[in-house]
């Protein structure tokens, strides 16, 4: 497809040549969009010609414009403001883009596979208790990120480390020996992930409880919280469990699974996938081999009471704890573990991405730094996509106290807020029972994933759930509306017979048209951004804005009512060509459009 950017910065540097006799650079030329209130298409920067030129910003940009108007057949108009030279692009070349664009089946995707293999790590739960609302912006995170790469060429593999053993886990276990009766999911006919959930936030209940008890009896609050019963049994559970006793291994197993069965249910409703899963109860193994053949290389310290630190003051940071005095490992370990593992079962993998919150940007920092020490060279292209936590609107939630609001219950209240809102607005005629219930279930995901991956992964975020149902604004539901609305107009289109397949690269444009084109022409490039950035709140925003101008020329310019067949059917082109770039952008963000609403 012609690349408008390159013919521009190709011919400035000739003309930079010939008009001042010097020859530069092109990272000297800066192209930007040109700004709305201007007319024009892409502008160029005047001023780091001017040294050259020996003339002031306006003279200088009006004999540039005038060199590339003659000499480069797409530009057909330009104007100069101040420092600034704006190129009108001609009718003629955005008709014959469009008719690129139009021609490819995957407009937007790298056509060449690049050789770098990408691993994505998101969700990553404790099987202590289920999936929450800040693991749904990991989990969309992580996966969208993962869409976005393969787009861009990617090899990429999806996956997960399940944090299935430690202190937290022996703590739902503990809970269930003292209070849960023998009693399952099945027989309480609870979710499994919820159940043992359940069970860690009836330990933290009884934890309290023996704090106070303790502390009325004299005990300071330290020492309250050290010399609790139930820590400390908590406590020798795990050290058993690392002994491999056989009785607790069995309760683990079970306990597990239950919640792994839950957390299918809830990834199933979320429409996400994984290739490879890894296990914390694996990983930490090979992470406690690593450490010690760290100790005896010196990369590591043994302390006094055993235990085994990596110093990392002569990096700024602080010293590091990899095994407690008793042998027992830490989350680092199982982090160093998994990850030499990955690259020992991939020998093409080029760099890790972990999806983890920004509360853990100290640790993987560290965890970097120590694979680095370890002498890992891939270290150094590991990246951890660093989000800020996810609240709603009455606040921050807490796991242990049973604040938290479950993944399921959110996916639920989506789909009855979208049953409430489109049955309030009537968009319901034809549809089957089945068929609605298929709807609301769409609308409702489309919101919720809409509405948490348009903020910049960085940003902190509040959901709230009736605002992301809103069929106006920047929602999903606005451009699944949207979406649907041009497949509409095809299908009348096509009972009208101007749904035609041919090229048309010759058609004086309307503005709202050329406008249309130019955003097209920019979904490669965004798609791309989104990928470097690991931010698919880039591609999000793109789409709102292409639907919002879909939606001014849908209002203001006749489509399939214009006297002019040929017209006709350019814009019917034109729409469904709108209509397949949502449908791909949004499947990157993991989100359906259906075909009416």
């Amino acid at each position: 497809m012609k690349n408008i950017n390159s013919l521009i910065l190709d011919a400035t540097t000739k003309a930079i040549e010939e008009l001042y006799s010097t020859q530069i650079d092109a990272s000297m030329i800066q192209l930007q969009k040109t700004r709305k209130e201007f007319e024009g298409d892409i502008t160029v920067v005047i001023f780091p010609f001017l040294k050259f030129s020996k003339k002031n910003p306006e003279e200088t940009a009006k004999e540039l414009g005038a060199y590339l108007k003659t000499h480069v057949t797409e530009v057909d108009a330009f104007n100069c403001i101040k420092g600034f030279l704006n190129l009108s692009i001609s009718n003629m070349c955005w008709s014959e883009i469009f008719s690129e664009i139009y021609q490819q089946e995957q407009f937007g995707y790298s056509q060449q596979k690049t050789p770098k293999h990408v691993m994505v790590e998101y969700s990553s739960p404790n099987t202590n208790k289920p999936l929450h609302l800040g693991h749904i912006r990991n989990i969309l995170l992580g996966s969208s990120v993962a869409n976005i790469l393969e787009a861009n060429g990617y090899k990429v593999t999806r996956t997960q480390i399940i944090n299935d053993r430690g202190i937290h886990i022996c703590k739902s276990m503990y809970a269930w020996l003292k209070k849960g009766n023998n009693q399952s999911p099945q027989s309480t006919k609870n979710k499994g992930d919820k159940f043992v959930g359940d069970y860690y936030v009836a330990f933290d209940k009884m934890y309290k409880e023996e704090i106070k008890e303790l502390v009325e009896q004299g005990y300071t609050l330290e020492d309250a919280e050290k010399k609790a019963p139930s820590m400390l049994e908590t406590q020798k559970m795990l050290i058993k469990w690392e002994e491999g006793n056989q009785e607790i291994i069995d309760l683990w197993r079970k306990m597990n699974q239950w919640v792994y069965d839950g957390f299918d249910i809830t990834y199933k409703n979320l429409n996400i996938q994984f290739d490879e899963l890894y296990y914390e109860s694996d990983t930490y193994l090979y992470g406690k081999k690593i450490v010690q053949d760290g100790l005896k290389k010196g990369i590591f310290i043994k302390k006094d009471d055993g235990s085994v630190w990596c110093d990392l003051s002569k990096e700024g940071l602080d010293e590091k704890l990899l095994l407690r005095c008793d042998g027992t490992s830490v989350y680092m370990t199982q982090d160093i573990g998994t990850a030499i593992l990955r690259f020992e079962k991939h020998p093409d993998l080029y760099q890790q991405i972990y999806t983890v919150g920004n509360e853990q940007d100290y640790h993987f920092k560290v965890l970097f730094l120590i694979l680095q020490k370890l002498g890992y060279s891939w270290a150094k292209e590991n990246y951890h996509l660093s989000y800020g936590m996810i609240e709603l609107p009455h606040g921050k939630m807490k796991s242990r106290e049973g604040t938290v609001v479950d993944a399921d219950d959110i996916v639920f209240e989506m789909q009855e807020t979208a049953r409430k809102t489109t049955e309030e607005l009537g968009k319901l005629e034809n549809f089957s029972e089945k068929e609605k219930n298929a709807l609301f279930n769409t609308i409702g995901l489309g919101a919720l994933k809409y509405f948490i991956l348009k903020i910049d992964p960085k940003k902190k975020m509040v959901f709230n759930p009736e605002e992301s149902i809103d069929f106006n604004g920047n929602t999903g539901p606005f451009i699944q509306y949207t979406y649907a609305r041009i497949q509409s107009l095809k299908q009348k289109a096509t009972e009208l017979g101007v749904f035609g397949k041919n090229s048309i690269t010759s058609i004086d444009l309307e503005n709202s048209e050329k406008e249309l084109i130019k955003t097209l022409y920019e979904y490669p490039e965004i798609i791309k951004e989104a990928g470097k950035n690991y931010t698919p709140a880039l591609l999000a925003n793109y789409i709102y804005e292409l639907v919002k101008s879909y939606n001014h020329f849908y209002q203001t310019v006749p489509i399939l009512k214009s006297e002019d067949k040929l017209k006709v059917v350019f814009r019917v082109q034109l729409s469904d060509n709108i209509g397949r770039v949502i449908q791909s952008g949004m499947k990157l963000l993991g989100i359906y459009v259906p075909d009416r609403m």
